[in-house]
């Protein structure tokens, strides 16, 4: 039957790589017909080596995936369980702890596989996929901060509204928007890399399948792929922090006018585990990008893969350690479990 399962899991594998190749395929037969688009049979990830003294650093990476897996389970299940946290404001915390988890299990083991365990030859294929799970991984975590940054908006300036305006229909609707955003541009990104050819290098210096990486060693015009280019961090990051940035802008404006210095403290102390995460997720960002010129490659990559891993792990540290609710729920939770243990050794010792 075991044996009878793994066939069935990778016929499903396979049926769902030919599916993806179909619709790139369409894709380009829409774009441009009657072309032929010179295709390597693989890419080298060459980003991490060479690098003094690595091997440390895949060690804190393997520590900090599994912090990442444990603590985002954990937050999951918190909230799945404890129905009094079944608010909107915990349906953008479960879908980020959901992307967090499912983010790092799609870029870390495959980092280790491709610098640690010596295999940097990655199929084309394979690649564009591996390209496609982590940047709609990436972008959901900004928009994730948005949906949570409007929560708070909502909840500080009008709280008597908050219930109205703030409902679980209106959060799924606006997490599932996000969704859709983000792989339908993660699909333009990759379907425009279809398109191009690779008669020269195919090795790429970082430390995954890197869109901007990717379309500057094609051949061919790859005008369209650097308009993306542009395009989606001003779409994914700048916009979501500039949002962000002005909703907390508004909110100790706001604050300022309308409440005294104790009132708007006990206020903005709701906030401080959102503002953690923003500060984790947009500062290295802004770093890398504002100092793009001035940093060594090396230390470029370095800071980048940092910012997709540690973001994910502290995440959920941040959210049992800050937020009050989910504390609460944790101790109600242990101790509904002893109180379980109790009942059960008692009756059998009855």
């Amino acid at each position: 039957m075991l044996k009878h399962r793994r066939t069935r899991t990778l016929l499903y594998i396979n049926h769902c790589g030919v599916d993806f190749l179909f619709l790139m395929e369409l894709f380009n037969s829409a774009l441009e017909k009657n072309t032929t688009f010179v295709h390597p049979e693989y890419f080298i990830i060459t980003g991490l080596s060479g690098f003094p003294n690595i091997n440390h650093y895949y060690v804190f990476l393997f520590f900090v995936f599994i912090v990442s897996v444990l603590g985002n389970t954990v937050v999951m299940a918190v909230i799945y369980l404890d129905h009094n946290l079944r608010t909107p404001k915990y349906v953008a915390v479960f879908n980020l702890a959901f992307v967090d988890l499912f983010g790092n299990s799609a870029l870390v083991p495959k980092l280790l596989d491709i610098f640690l365990l010596n295999h940097p030859y990655i199929p084309y294929n394979d690649c564009l996929a591996f390209l496609f799970f982590c940047y709609t991984c990436l972008s959901m975590q900004s928009f994730n901060l948005v949906a949570l940054s409007y929560d708070r908006l909502i909840a500080i300036i009008f709280p008597l509204h908050y219930q109205v305006k703030v409902t679980h229909r209106f959060m799924l609707s606006l997490i599932a928007s996000f969704w859709v955003f983000v792989i339908i541009a993660v699909l333009i990104a990759v379907g425009l890399l279809t398109r191009l050819s690779f008669c020269k290098s195919v090795v790429i210096n970082s430390y995954f399948c890197d869109h901007g990486q990717i379309y500057r060693l094609a051949c061919n015009d790859h005008f369209p792929n650097y308009i993306i280019g542009c395009l989606y961090p001003v779409l994914i990051f700048w916009l979501p922090f500039i949002f962000i940035l002005l909703s907390y802008l508004y909110i100790v404006y706001t604050l300022a006018k309308v409440a005294t210095v104790q009132q708007g403290l006990k206020a903005f102390k709701t906030c401080i585990a959102h503002l953690s995460l923003v500060a984790i997720y947009f500062i290295p960002l802004l770093i890398t990008f504002t100092l793009m010129e001035k940093i060594h490659p090396n230390a470029r990559i370095i800071n980048l893969s940092l910012t997709s891993v540690f973001p994910p792990m502290l995440n959920p540290i941040i959210y049992v350690l800050q937020t009050q609710e989910i504390k609460e729920s944790v101790k109600r939770l242990l101790r509904i479990r002893g109180k379980s243990k109790i009942t059960i050794q008692k009756l059998t010792i009855m």
